[in-house]
């Protein structure tokens, strides 16, 4: 497994001559180093060569924290973060995300071989990333999240992006019935979504884990 430097982002390829990337988003606060230690933890086979991408959020105020600058992919306003939406910044890193994946291309990986994924707020990007994106995506893995209110699922084209969605019972960051809501309007508007609720806070658990390496290597193996 190396570890190589790319501009402000971290990159872990699992081989040689990656033919799959996987670019995760971290959460609100925290960097590009945040799921670092999930890669080894995912017990991948030897066989499957993976580029993950780990970007870090620029450094902005964050309102809900009096206004002080902390890594974040846009701005929280209010305690019940799902509301009072910050589109124009969401809009933004999509943006960001979007251009990473032309790279991805550029250098080789076929769009269908490129996963999307994110905690919390990062998982809110991705979602609005692979959604919006001008062409389906491999799969977007959405982790103690929500979906944003400005992503346009009605009129979206890719409902054939399979959509891992994974929620702690007890978290009090992002409510549990915000990732359920998520997972419920995604289904309702035809997307095929794979829920998992544990029991745990904000965070992520060895059980989540595991689902989430079976999950990448039905897509990528």
């Amino acid at each position: 497994m190396n570890t190589l430097p790319y501009a402000d982002d971290v990159i872990v390829e699992t081989g040689d001559s990656p033919d799959a990337c996987v670019i995760w988003l971290h959460g609100l606060g925290a960097d590009g180093n945040d799921f670092l230690p999930v890669i080894p933890q995912l017990g991948l086979p030897d066989s499957m060569a993976i580029r993950f991408i780990f970007p870090n959020a620029p450094v902005r105020p964050i309102t809900i924290n009096q206004g002080y600058k902390m890594p974040g992919w846009y701005d929280i306003t209010s305690l019940a973060i799902a509301d009072r939406q910050d589109a124009p910044g969401i809009e933004a890193s999509s943006q960001r995300i979007q251009h990473m994946i032309d790279q991805q291309q550029e250098q080789g990986i076929p769009l269908d071989r490129i996963v999307i994924a994110g905690f919390s707020q990062g998982g809110a990007v991705a979602l609005h990333v692979a959604l919006n994106y001008a062409r389906p995506l491999a799969g977007v893995m959405a982790l103690s999240t929500y979906l944003p209110a400005c992503s346009d699922v009605e009129h979206s084209e890719n409902r054939s992006v399979p959509v891992f969605m994974a929620h702690g019972s007890q978290d009090d960051v992002v409510l549990t019935r915000y990732g359920e809501m998520s997972a419920t309007a995604l289904k309702q508007q035809g997307f095929a979504v794979e829920w998992h609720e544990y029991a745990m806070p904000h965070s992520i658990c060895p059980e989540e884990i595991a689902d989430i390496s079976r999950w990448l290597q039905t897509l990528l193996q």
